[in-house]
């Protein structure tokens, strides 16, 4: 447009056109210049919010494959609920015996179909949480597995103590039977002279024991979730601290001095914590180039990106801040002791449900609360930092929510199976020294809060 102004003045005699023609022009080419790329920018911001929220909500994921997956694995995240539906509908004629009407019926069979229907659903349209890896689906399914885990839950919790025992069966056939609790106190002795096998039986029953192996395994998992190892050392303590409160209910927590401090704190717990910690510095802080399978020069490369896979994207390590006020502490202490609580579970409602420590039913209920508890660490950890930081965070995740809901639903179990099992009462003591500590605990938080305010008052002035 300015081109042409100048040569319309020129052509009219003018030699050089006027001033403020010339700014004119520059002004209009400025402004439509701008006027560009703002609207390449909003229309930039228009898609890339656009992509991200059908991300969020696991739809147009195959709007997005071509740009962030490798060719390779494409094909694991273009969505194909449809042609899914159809599969697991023909599964359901075949398993079910729709063409043949001489099938017979089956409650069992029934029962894990529907369970199985309810998985592929979890599969396929579950919410997805903030976990990536290995694929989002894997962990919609850990979220259909933890739906399925509290409705049976919750209908154990309806039955008596003896239907709910005998219901175990049902589960393994070698459960509804009485068994007898071991106690770990009953000779505290290091050396025994007079036992002509071993004069360090009581050591060496004890090493030999499974939850040996459980205490390190165990803490080892805790290390690589949690990743914060002061806080990892207060849950150590702690469940200690509650194996002394409830040995008095349990004869399995009735353990000698040596046995709790020595070989489970100081050996077993800080071992797995030493071995977890160290885990995730050795991943953190190597570099990671996460290119696509495809992309990787040798065979070799493809096979390391290819298990790179099952690991966590990050290996950062989590900040908690408990100290960096009274609702973060409450917050970070209301994490201890919901996880203190699940690890108590497992010693009462195998106590209540007559479940021996070697059964499978323990080891798989110990897996699928792994399983739960990455995702709700992660969803937690990233609740409390968006909220630091001032985010529009108005609820927790649901891996979240779910863990809550299961924990008191299992505790819930655990009171009312327990009615007449305990005879014993708390030692006088005892119920002294938590009164106190929850005292003191009410009162440090009331003076912190009452600082922290009357600073924030003088700052204000």
């Amino acid at each position: 447009m300015g081109e042409c102004s100048d040569a319309s003045f020129r052509l009219q005699g003018f030699r050089d056109p006027p001033l403020f023609v010339s700014i004119s022009s520059s002004y209009i080419g400025l402004v439509s210049e701008l006027a560009g790329f703002y609207m390449e920018l909003n229309n930039h911001s228009r898609r890339s919010e656009r992509r991200s929220s059908m991300l969020a909500n696991g739809i147009g994921m195959s709007a997005a494959v071509d740009d962030d997956f490798d060719p390779w694995m494409a094909w694991a995240y273009k969505p194909r609920t449809i042609s899914l539906l159809l599969i697991g509908a023909c599964l359901l004629i075949w398993a079910s015996g729709v063409v043949n009407s001489e099938s017979s019926s089956s409650v069992k069979r029934g029962v894990w179909a529907m369970i199985a229907v309810y998985l592929a659903y979890s599969l396929l349209q579950a919410p997805s949480t903030i976990l990536i890896r290995p694929h989002p689906a894997l962990w919609r399914l850990v979220h259909g597995m933890a739906v399925i885990y509290l409705i049976a839950l919750t209908f154990l919790l309806f039955q008596n103590r003896e239907n709910a025992r005998q219901f175990m069966k049902f589960l393994h056939p070698d459960l509804g039977i009485e068994l007898p609790e071991r106690s770990y106190g009953a000779d505290c002795r290091i050396y025994m002279p007079e036992n002509p096998t071993s004069r360090f039986k009581n050591v060496y029953d004890t090493l030999l024991d499974e939850f040996v192996l459980a205490h390190i395994f165990g803490w080892w998992g805790k290390a690589i979730m949690i990743r914060n190892q002061p806080l990892l050392w207060v849950l150590s303590v702690g469940f200690e601290f509650m194996e002394l409160t409830f040995r008095h209910m349990l004869p399995n927590f009735n353990e000698c001095w040596w046995d709790s401090i020595i070989l489970d704190i100081l050996i077993c717990n800080w071992f797995g914590i030493w071995a977890g910690m160290h885990t995730v510095r050795y991943f953190d802080g190597k570099t990671y180039e996460w290119v696509g399978i495809s992309r990787q020069p040798s065979v070799m490369g493809k096979v390391k990106r290819t298990l790179g896979q099952f690991t966590p994207a990050q290996w950062d390590k989590d900040e908690w801040h408990p100290l960096l006020g009274p609702w973060r502490f409450l917050q970070i202490l209301t994490l201890c002791v919901v996880l203190l609580t699940v690890e108590l579970n497992t010693f009462f409602l195998k106590f209540c449900l007559w479940v021996p420590p070697r059964n499978p039913v323990i080891i798989y209920r110990l897996i699928l609360w792994w399983l739960i508890a990455i995702p709700t660490i992660r969803e937690y950890n990233s609740y409390l930092q968006d909220r630091h930081f001032r985010k529009m965070v108005k609820k927790v995740g649901a891996f979240v929510w779910l863990s809550l809901a299961i924990c008191i639903v299992e505790l819930l179990i655990c009171i009312k199976f327990g009615h007449g099992l305990y005879p014993e009462p708390m030692p006088w003591w005892l119920a002294i020294f938590w009164s106190t500590a929850g005292a003191a605990l009410v009162l440090y938080l009331t003076i912190w809060s009452f600082r922290l305010r009357k600073a924030m008052v003088r700052k204000r002035k």
